[in-house]
Order: structure tokens, then sequence, then C-alpha cells
């Protein structure tokens, strides 16, 4: 009786993981491009920092380090105007405009994407032709208009405008509002439902995102403004924005650099902060609009 032996299989090594420095090394080859746009956009927020934390002489000299460190720049900004009561201004334009777009838009956007009524195609070619219209065609009527209101001088004509509905954000929250499957709103109605609880409880929920999304968009756009605020309350000192105090503390101080930087860092944090605090809504809203048309 014959017996046949299997041949031996060498046992399989594993492959030794790659060392670090490699690993590092074909992470940074494989997002090169995106490290570099990285560093263009953060060198400005750098140099700002650097020179904030500067002397009013290494501001104007060609050394890039502050030595020593001079904190004290932030506190002579508060010391030397009313950034409290700018800042104040500006959170109440920025949160009040805020809400009037939301309250006014998303109903707006609720007609023209789940009610089907007569003119709704004429009502978002409005729309539409509202987002292309430039700011500066409506500035001077609004302004004589408001004039006579007796106005001019304070928040108001910057703040209650946005509670008549804001193109671009009807057109962002419409693009989302169709993407929630209309068997939702179908069986709310067989239950009873009426429209306004539709859109409060079903719609509303479903398009946090797009609303999260839209209420960032308004609040950026509030506490950035300057031609608003310039326009309004420009000659009122007591109701300037944080972009108007900035402008005018460049020029009442005799461009001290450092103050300068330490006070533009400050007017940015705030929103640099939101901004990351709601990135994860924020870029949800923005890719799920305009999935369909």
């Amino acid at each position: 009786m014959s017996t046949t032996t299997m041949p031996r299989v060498a046992p399989r090594t594993a492959t030794p993981p790659p060392p670090a420095r490699t690993r590092v090394l074909g992470l940074v080859a494989q997002h090169a491009f995106t490290i570099v746009l990285a560093i263009m956009f953060l060198t400005p927020f750098v140099f700002i920092t650097l020179t904030a934390l500067m002397t009013d002489a290494q501001a104007l000299s060609p050394h890039l380090w502050p030595h020593p460190f001079r904190w004290r720049n932030f506190y002579d900004v508060f010391a030397q105007t009313s950034l409290l009561r700018y800042a104040g201004n500006t959170m109440v334009y920025a949160t009040l405009s805020t809400v009037g777009v939301l309250v006014s838009s998303i109903p707006v956007a609720y007609a023209l994407a789940r009610l089907r009524w007569k003119g709704r195609q004429a009502a978002l070619i409005v729309v539409l032709a509202a987002m292309m219209l430039p700011a500066q065609v409506t500035v001077v009527p609004q302004y004589v208009m408001f004039a006579k209101l007796h106005w001019v001088g304070h928040l108001a004509p910057l703040i209650v405008p946005n509670f008549f509905g804001d193109a671009f954000s009807i057109f962002l929250l419409r693009q989302f509002f169709l993407t929630i499957p209309q068997e939702y709103s179908d069986s709310a109605r067989v239950d009873g439902a009426s429209e306004w609880r539709i859109l409060t409880s079903i719609i509303v929920p479903l398009a946090r995102p797009a609303i999260a999304a839209v209420a960032l968009f308004s609040f950026l756009f509030a506490w950035n403004d300057f031609f608003g605020p310039l326009l309004y309350v420009g000659e009122n000192s007591k109701s300037w924005t944080l972009s108007v105090a900035l402008a005018n503390f460049r020029s009442l101080y005799h461009v001290q650099w450092n103050l300068t930087m330490a006070a533009t860092l400050l007017f940015m944090l705030p929103v640099v902060a939101l901004f990351f605090a709601a990135q994860k809504a924020f870029v949800e809203g923005v890719t799920l609009t305009g999935v369909k048309g």
C-alpha cells in the first residue's frame, strides 16, 4: 500500500506595514494640492494674528514674529473704542435679520415647492428675477422711503426688509423642500392636518439642514455687511456696527496697524467660531439642496 505525501506549503508571511514616515509622506503627496490651498487661505489669518500681538513699531518693521508678544493690544481696543456697543448693534442686526429671513422665507418656499396653485411658476420667475437684480438698483428708492419714515440713523432699515423675504433663501429652501417625499404630506392630509400643521410638524423638522444653512448665510451676511450700515447709520456713531466701526477705527487712530489687526481679529472670531460649530449642518444643507429641480 503506497502512501502519498503532500508537499509542504511554506507559511505566508504578512507584509509589514510601511513605516510611519512613509505613510505621512504618502498622505502629503496625495493631498498636496489641498494642503497648498489651505496654506494660501490661512496665511492672511496668521499674518493678522501675529501683527495683532506686535507693538506699533514692530508692526511697521520687516519682522514677522512679535518680540515680545503684546497681549495688551486687545485691552487697548476695548479701552479706546466702544467695541461692546458696536458688537451689540451687530448682534442685534444679524440675529433679527436671520429671524426675519427664516420667518418670511420658509412659508413662501413651502408654497412654491409643495402646493399647487395658479400662478406658481410666475411667482417663481419673480423670485429668480429678484435674485439677479443688483442691490444697487433699489437702494435709492429704499433710502428715500426710509428717510420719509425717519428711520435713517437707526438699525430699522437694515432689519425690517428681511421680514419680507429673501429671494436666495426662498430658492434654496424650495430646492430642499422638493427633495422631501410627497407621501409624508399626503399621509398628514389624510389624517386631517392643515397645510400649516404639515409645514411646522413635518417639513420644517425634515429640512433642518437647509434651514441651518440659510440661517448661517443670513447671519454671516449681516455680520459682515458694510454697505448697508454705512448707508443708513454711518452718521450716527451710536448705531454703528462692527464693520463700520472698524473702518473708522483705522482712520481715527492714525493707522496703528497692531490695534487695527487686533480689532479685526476680534471682529472675525465670532463668525469663525459659529461656522465651525454649525459646519456639519451647513455643508449638509448646501449639498442636499438643488438635487431636484
